[in-house]
């Protein structure tokens, strides 16, 4: 029996607090692996992480939620910004930036 596949979203995650310095990219990778999210995710020079996150929307929100809590130990999200990007995107796995 297939399983109608629900709708693909592209996110922008943008991780505030301390989440560089911490395996915070490599974490994130985890969780992204663990949910069949594509895409990727970089340190930038603000201090924040960003990632870009491919995947059914069920897990995407799952991601999310995992993002917020820091999927580090060490890591400590004060807060994310989500925003939608339009378009599909072209990756055919997770993987860190930089």
């Amino acid at each position: 029996m297939m399983k109608e596949r629900s709708e693909r979203m592209l996110k922008q995650i943008t991780v505030h607090g301390r989440v560089q310095g911490v395996g915070f990219r490599m974490s994130a990778k985890q969780v992204a692996d663990r949910h069949g999210i594509t895409g990727q995710v970089q340190n930038k020079e603000d201090g924040t992480v960003e990632i870009i996150a491919q995947g059914e929307e069920e897990k995407i929100q799952e991601f999310i939620k995992k993002i917020e809590n820091g999927p580090a130990p060490a890591a400590d999200v004060t807060k994310t910004d989500v925003t939608d990007l339009d378009g599909p995107g072209n990756f055919q796995d997770f993987e860190v930036v930089g």
